[in-house]
């Protein structure tokens, strides 16, 4: 049985986690990082960060050289020793771990050491709802704000409902849906650079969805699809601008 294939058992709501940032929070969106690791400690949870960190693999993984994301996930599986949960602040890089690790090291002598790490790896957002069962409350003023959850987060992670759970329990923001929610923004990581028509099209139909809501402001839980969704937004002078939801909540709140 892969990690796939189970049915969600959440843990125990730990004292410790490891905080596997992605490329993108490291390199883009540090805020965003930085962010989560204030509510897991507002939380009561102490954030471990393993310095060595690099990519999960996922861009080399998607594009099939196999191979090669190999190398780059090997070099993750040792930084995580202790039995914590792992979280991280995006659904691709999360579903890389916990449901592509197992099938990419099967019949490895890493294959034990890849299952017991996808087996603990979370979304973040989902372990804030589900785990943590963190309280927030709204010090920001009134927004009407739409949310897009990325198709790794909902399909891969199952963690569609993490979010709207979580800006609900914000008192002045209001929470406005798009049309067509669970449609892609066209990211898709490697995608956007080799279907870069197809991915210009999708984005502009996000975008033009979210403008049509009437939110103020868009917020996201994958950094991949903010770059694509609000770079675009900037390029044409849209009104609707965007921020990762754990930016988001963390100056609302903390």
């Amino acid at each position: 049985m892969t990690s796939s294939d189970r049915i969600k058992l959440y843990p125990a709501k730990p004292e410790k986690v490891y905080f596997f940032a992605t490329c993108l929070v490291d390199i883009i969106y540090p805020e965003a990082g930085l962010s989560g690791i204030e509510l897991l400690e507002h939380a009561g949870i102490e954030v471990i960060y393993p310095a060595d960190q690099t990519c999960c693999g996922q861009p080399p993984y998607s594009s099939g050289y196999i191979n090669e994301s190999r190398a780059v996930a090997t070099k993750q599986l040792a930084l995580f020793p202790e039995p914590w949960p792992i979280v991280v602040p995006a659904g691709s890089c999360a579903g890389m771990i916990h449901r592509h690790y197992p099938e990419l090291f099967a019949g490895t002598p890493l294959a034990e050491q890849a299952e017991q790490i996808a087996r603990r790896t979370w979304e973040l957002t989902d372990f804030l709802v589900n785990v943590c069962h963190l309280q927030l409350q709204d010090r920001g003023q009134p927004r009407r704000v739409a949310l897009h959850t990325s198709c790794t987060a909902r399909r891969e992670m199952g963690a569609a409902d993490a979010g709207p759970a979580l800006l609900r329990q914000l008192q002045q923001v209001e929470l406005v849906e798009q049309a067509r929610p669970t449609e892609c923004c066209g990211f898709g990581g490697t995608f956007a650079v080799r279907h870069a028509e197809v991915s210009g099209a999708m984005v502009e139909d996000k975008l033009q969805a979210l403008e049509d809501s009437g939110a103020e402001h868009f917020v996201t839980t994958d950094c991949g699809c903010l770059m694509n969704i609000d770079g675009h937004a900037e390029h044409k002078g849209s009104p609707v601008r965007g921020q990762h939801i754990l930016s988001f909540l963390k100056e609302r709140c903390l």
